[in-house]
């Protein structure tokens, strides 16, 4: 929980822009291998773990997260709340790639542009809780809710939350920002450059000469790829090649739990607007076979809401309520009229083999309950534009929260919120809503637990999406690789903010 506090980063006067220059290195080239093409590069879309990637190469928000995890400030030097209601940013001395400096006017104007009604920035809906936005200065930025919100630090640290320049054409991906690098070419589907951005406000950083990603959508030939020496670094090392390459002394792999797999409804009409047919699939599905046949054992079956076992928020009781139960499942079906069975359309995706050995156990044990699925599996671009459209009943997915607080999950499970692909649709319940609302403008972690725990049980009793396994999230690197770091737990997928760091031997 984040309470009113400063954030202030260790040794400003030696991180103001003035005070270095990046020492980037003549011929050190990093070659990274993404996991997919990415669907869109625009600055405030959430599309998947590789886009997110690219995207904090060259762009930065006002916050971010240090490796250990914690609150980083960015843009912002220094953060802290103002009354119940009010937040003050002070911006550090920045500059964007097309050379202008960051100034509090660019932060007023990227909020406003996510907010905007048409806006399809993942966080637009959150960005209109704010009631006005005041720029005194060129440095200050005052934030003024409609609610109060414990967490708002967390929204400004989100990779989807980038600051960009108003003089820049917000669609464009190139000198919109002020990351450590500038996008220096790319060929859709197939590469991405980057080359060291040389006024980036942290002195010392980047150190390579070119960051430079390759995108091999087969698992197997992303793996073949490091082992033969064509990339330095791969995302989604694939659960079957993880025990192999931690046996080879030429690479080393950086792994964390925190990730989750789970399904998502379609529920406009039909046997699915049914909340005990709902529950029934969540007791039909194996977990244990989920957490064989696509993580080859590295994970866990998840039976409720992904809150971390150290987290002040978790019951060991409503983090296990579902579990395999068939005989559970059909009664449930029997309750709701649907003894029969039904059909259903299951959409997954071929570019990761999780989703699709995933969805092919979930039509397996759904098939068990008397319900039929029948499986479409697109690539990923293609499964995000059809799940955003909403052609599915039930559909895999895999992510973890917004940040580490219960409020990072209402993303997920707050189906009134636009359709996305992240979450079920057509499945309003108003009093989650209501609570998850409470749960981030109530200050007091005693209340906010009591919040916390009506939200699960609502969701369990809701089932606003099926949880199913959590699992091991890994990136493989030859040894000469340093300053990437995984981020840990829920913060894995936001691990490219350490790029800048990277250094290669």
């Amino acid at each position: 929980m984040i309470a009113s506090r400063r954030g202030v980063l260790a040794g400003s006067a030696a991180l103001l822009g003035l005070a270095g220059r990046p020492q980037a290195q003549s011929g050190k080239i990093l070659r990274f291998g993404l996991q997919t093409t990415p669907p869109s590069l625009g600055p405030w879309e959430q599309v998947g773990t590789s886009a997110t990637t690219l995207n904090l190469c060259h762009r930065r928000g006002l916050l971010s997260y240090a490796p250990d995890g914690s609150l980083r400030a960015e843009l912002a030097e220094s953060w802290e709340s103002d009354g119940s209601t009010g937040w003050v940013f002070k911006l550090r001395e920045a500059w964007f790639h097309n050379g202008k400096p960051v100034t509090s006017e660019d932060v007023r104007w990227t909020l406003e542009q996510i907010a905007e009604p048409r806006s399809t920035a993942f966080f637009r809906t959150t960005m209109q809780g704010i009631e006005r936005i005041e720029t005194p200065d060129g440095r200050t930025v005052r934030l003024i809710l409609k609610e109060p919100s414990a967490v708002l630090p967390y929204w400004f640290a989100a990779p989807h939350m980038a600051i960009c320049s108003r003089d820049a054409p917000a669609a464009s991906p190139r000198s919109v920002s002020a990351g450590p690098y500038v996008m220096d070419a790319s060929e859709r589907g197939t590469f991405y450059s980057f080359k060291p951005f040389d006024r980036f406000y942290r002195p010392g950083v980047p150190k390579l000469s070119e960051l430079r990603f390759i995108v091999y959508a087969d698992e197997n030939l992303r793996v073949a790829a490091l082992q033969a020496g064509d990339v330095d670094l791969i995302e989604y090392v694939p659960w079957q090649s993880i025990t192999m390459l931690d046996a080879d002394s030429r690479f080393r792999q950086d792994k964390t739990d925190g990730p989750f797999m789970y399904l998502t409804f379609n529920a406009r009409s039909g046997p699915l607007a049914d909340a005990r047919v709902r529950q029934a699939i969540a007791y039909a599905v194996n977990r244990d076979e989920v957490t064989k046949a696509a993580f080859f054992g590295h994970g866990a079956a998840l039976g409720g809401l992904p809150i971390a076992s150290s987290s002040p928020f978790y019951d060991a009781g409503r983090a296990n309520h579902w579990r395999h139960d068939p005989a559970r499942a059909k009664a449930l079906l029997a309750e709701a009229g649907a003894a029969d069975g039904f059909s259903l359309l299951l959409l997954s995706n071929i570019t990761n083999g999780m989703h699709k050995n995933t969805a092919e156990i979930v039509q397996q044990n759904l098939a068990q309950i008397g319900i039929q699925v029948q499986l479409s599996l697109p690539d990923w671009p293609t499964y995000v534009a059809q799940a955003n459209r909403g052609q599915f009943d039930l559909a895999v997915n895999g992510t973890t929260g917004d940040n580490p607080d219960p409020d990072g999950l209402s993303s997920i499970i707050d189906c009134n919120l636009p359709a996305h692909f992240s979450r079920s649709q057509n499945l309003p319940v108003p009093e989650l809503t209501r609570l998850l609302a409470r749960g981030r403008s109530e200050l007091s972690l005693d209340r906010r637990k009591e919040i916390y725990a009506e939200v699960e049980r609502l969701f369990l009793e809701q089932v606003t999406m099926v949880p199913l396994v959590a699992r091991t999230q890994a990136y493989a690197m030859r040894q000469g690789v340093s300053g990437f770091r995984n981020l840990a737990g829920q913060l894995t997928f936001f691990s490219g903010v350490t790029l800048e760091d990277a250094d290669i031997a």
